[in-house]
């Protein structure tokens, strides 16, 4: 009898301990999240390319902190500054095999590296995956009409209001700290900077903003910033 009490014991033990196990037992994670969790953290200092056009676009990217400019040199040397991309943001996603574009470092960034091909793969067979690729397509294509829109205002004034405006949006703070130098904004609105510096002295003339310093622009009239827009 107390052998076999000692057995029933021991199986019940042995029954408890693998319940606990089951309990405990790590969770598995959707392919896109685990491929994202051993990603590692790129580093580049400001101004220094993450990648450049032309090159194999073997993997997309997404922003950890600081800020990308994505641009293309045109063949007399002028500079189009396609998107900036702040952290959370997802870049270099290409439909062919090459980027189309160069991407740079605006400020001194972290950004996560991504293989092209294993998303891809995964994607013909994981509802998750596939998701995460029309969301990336569809916020590339959402980026580039707004950004198309933006260049075809018809004034400076009005470009450089829509910036500024899209550079604040969601921050309920009157004051914008640009990372971005005149010259980054020039070649994305499609001015020169003596217009981009132009423009700000006459918004600041006409009592809309206030230029605290060289890259900080108190908004004193949003109001006026927006009518400028519409």
């Amino acid at each position: 009898m107390t052998t076999a009490f000692a057995l029933r014991h021991e199986d019940r033990f042995a029954q408890v301990q693998a319940v606990n196990a089951w309990k405990t037992r790590p969770t598995a994670q959707p392919p896109a999240r685990q491929a994202a969790s051993v990603q590692p953290v790129l580093n580049f200092a400001q101004d220094t390319g993450i990648f450049a056009e032309g090159d194999e676009a073997v993997s997309f990217y997404k922003v950890v902190s600081g800020v990308v400019r994505s641009c293309k040199f045109q063949n007399d040397g002028r500079r189009h500054i396609d998107a900036f991309y702040m952290p959370g943001d997802v870049f270099g996603f290409e439909v062919g095999p090459e980027h189309e574009l160069s991407a740079e470092a605006v400020t001194d960034c972290a950004v996560t590296a991504y293989p092209r091909r294993a998303l891809e793969a995964r994607a013909g067979g994981d509802g998750a995956a596939a998701l995460q690729l029309y969301t990336f397509a569809m916020r590339s294509l959402a980026r580039a009409r707004a950004h198309s829109q933006l260049l075809g205002r018809a004034s400076a004034a009005h470009k450089l209001a829509a910036f500024l405006l899209e550079v604040s949006a969601g921050k309920p703070a009157e004051a914008i700290d640009l990372v971005m130098t005149r010259q980054d904004i020039a070649d994305y609105l499609g001015l020169t900077i003596e217009t981009v510096s132009r423009t700000l002295s006459l918004l600041e003339r006409e009592g809309v903003i206030r230029l605290a310093a060289a890259r900080r622009i108190l908004v004193a009239d949003r109001a006026h910033l927006q009518s400028l827009c519409d």
